[in-house]
């Protein structure tokens, strides 16, 4: 039996499209097992107990990938706290549990940046599959079909609410409303924002995020699928948070607050509760452990 667990991610981070992510302690974990024959799915909804399952998907990416064909496999999630199609990366915990666990059934055949490479090609993008293997925030690019990442060493002192609407966005959805090119002025903004919210994290001046996390390239048409968005993220300022941004596609919004801020989240849920609107609050902190091997191949 081979057991890992998967954080959350949230991608994006405002300026940062499909580029950057950060690893939370909210988990989801998936068991292994090598059969005789035959493919066995548990603790999942019937209409994903197939063949088309993304977390076999991913499994027979890398069986395939090392040239090694499995008779039998019985997949199991026996931990599902990353809310699905949230915009925290449920699809990533699997993609990355997947090759996990296969890759713990290979031996160990690939390294890490093997297993990241493969997940970038699944997903096509790196944003959420870095941070849930690596763990921390990762920064990665694509180049000529190849990831290049770097992890960034953030300092003390944040914690990450997580905002979660009552209702899912899917990631499809989301695309579809942003424009297809962006101006030279857009493209200026979103770099000079994204840099300085790597750099922000790196320093400790946080102060800066207020700033670093706006964006001209997603947010603005995004928000507009979520309502009650622009309600809760001015709210979230209003209360002290040092920034605020769409996390990944959405619709959770996730504000960034001082670890010593203990009014912030009771505060936002009595607001919630006036608006009438029924979204929870986490909150969370980074993981940077990423992707672990909770039990691994005898």
């Amino acid at each position: 039996m081979i057991k890992v667990r998967i954080p959350a991610t949230s991608a994006n981070m405002g300026p940062g499209f499909d580029s950057l992510g950060i690893a939370l302690n909210l988990y989801n974990e998936f068991e292994f097992k090598e059969l005789e024959d035959g493919l066995k799915f548990n603790g999942m909804p019937e209409e994903f107990c197939n063949e088309s399952n993304i977390i076999y998907q991913a499994m027979k990416y890398c069986f395939d990938k090392a040239g090694y064909k499995i008779k039998g496999l019985e997949i199991s999630e026996t931990k599902q706290d990353v809310p699905v199609s949230r915009g925290l990366g449920s699809s990533s915990t699997c993609i990355v549990g997947g090759l996990v666990g296969a890759n713990e059934i290979l031996g160990r055949r690939f390294s890490r940046d093997e297993l990241l490479q493969m997940a970038v090609e699944i997903e096509g993008h790196p944003d959420n599959v870095a941070p849930a293997l690596l763990g921390g925030m990762v920064v990665a690019i694509v180049d000529e079909n190849k990831t290049f990442y770097d992890k960034v060493d953030v300092k003390k002192g944040i914690r990450f609410i997580s905002i979660i609407p009552d209702f899912r966005l899917s990631t499809s959805k989301a695309r579809s409303v942003l424009p297809k090119d962006i101006s030279l002025k857009d493209g200026i903004y979103n770099v000079s924002r994204a840099a300085l919210m790597v750099a922000s994290f790196s320093s400790g001046k946080y102060e800066l995020i207020k700033y670093a996390c706006k964006d001209a390239f997603h947010q603005n048409y995004r928000s507009k699928l979520i309502s009650g968005f622009e309600e809760v993220y001015n709210k979230s300022y209003e209360l002290g948070a040092l920034g605020c941004y769409l996390s990944g596609a959405g619709p959770t919004i996730m504000a960034i607050i001082d670890e010593k801020d203990e009014r912030f989240s009771n505060k936002l849920r009595e607001f919630l509760k006036i608006k009438g609107l029924e979204w929870d609050i986490l909150e969370l902190s980074i993981d940077n452990a990423g992707a672990t091997i909770i039990e691994g191949r005898n």
